[in-house]
């Protein structure tokens, strides 16, 4: 089977340098392996999501000579099939609703107590809500996330794995110092609390829709950045409890400005839009990058 790999960027803003590396670095790697690269479009943020983002990523990408394969995926026009994979879930009894909004999460977390986001840990303030209550709450329309109780899905996890731990296989592309070794990481999803797996307003969350569109898409190699390590954790048990695939995960440097800042959209970070306008050509690019 030929490697597959993939760049997923979300269309909530025009790609950046840190896009760009990564970018290329999974493009690079399919070349080096003989394998596809594909492109998708991780689109569930309807509300951020916009057109002329969509159409600035595949000018951006074609601009920087990468190729890939069509169509490409479009996470918006998949939302039954998450929908599947998290009655999946709610039906191995590791889901539950909750109702809380954020200033409430905000006012009961516990201070210090964060996730590997940097968001507030939340306190599991509805995990145990009687069904009577539940059923009042959706009767009267109010919005609700599904939320995984992590105790229990880890202990599904580990019973689905024959009692050994929560791993994922780490490795180096091939022509770094490693040069293509291997190594298993424990995962520690754990450090997540409840994580929300099926969102208020969409029926996934960022998590369960990459588990689900990786394993869909036959991905067999994940390059991205540092920055999603820890997420890893949170996608290994994702794959575990719906008996998905492994794919092997490379996690990347990142590129940060002067200050040590990771490049950002929401910091409004020289685009590659602006960069390519002002007349800088691909390769001073890949310069830039340190490729």
């Amino acid at each position: 089977m030929r490697p597959v790999l993939r760049f997923a960027p979300s269309p909530n803003g025009e790609l950046h340098l840190g896009h760009a590396l990564s970018a290329i670095i999974g493009f690079e790697m399919a070349r080096g392996l003989g394998g596809r690269f594909l492109v998708r479009i991780e689109d569930i943020d309807t509300g951020r999501t916009r057109e002329t983002f969509v159409e600035g990523i595949l000018e951006d990408l074609a601009w920087l000579g990468l190729t890939w394969e069509q169509p490409v995926l479009r996470q918006s026009e998949h939302f039954p099939e998450y929908a599947a994979a998290g009655a999946r879930l709610k039906a191995m009894g590791v889901l539950y609703p909750c109702f809380a909004t954020r200033a409430e999460i905000l006012a009961a977390a516990k201070p210090g107590a964060i996730d590997p986001d940097g968001a507030p840990l939340y306190p599991r303030l509805h995990r145990h809500l009687q069904p009577v209550e539940v059923a009042d709450r959706k009767g009267r329309g109010e919005p609700f996330a599904l939320r995984l109780d992590m105790a229990r899905a880890i202990a599904a996890a580990r019973y689905k794995l024959g009692g050994a731990p929560l791993t994922f296989t780490e490795f180096s592309p091939s022509g770094t110092r490693e040069d293509g070794r291997t190594v298993e990481v424990e995962a520690h999803p754990e450090r997540w609390g409840d994580a929300v797996v099926v969102r208020k307003d969409v029926p996934s969350s960022y998590h369960l829709a990459v588990v689900v569109d990786d394993a869909r898409q036959g991905v067999t190699h994940v390059t991205r950045g540092r920055d999603l390590y820890a997420a890893t954790d949170l996608h290994r048990l994702l794959q575990v409890l719906l008996g998905l695939p492994e794919p092997l995960y490379h996690h990347h440097r990142l590129l940060t400005d002067g200050e040590g800042r990771k490049l950002s959209k929401s910091a409004r970070d020289t685009s590659l839009r602006s960069l390519r306008q002002a007349g800088i050509s691909p390769a001073e690019i890949r310069r830039r990058i340190g490729l």
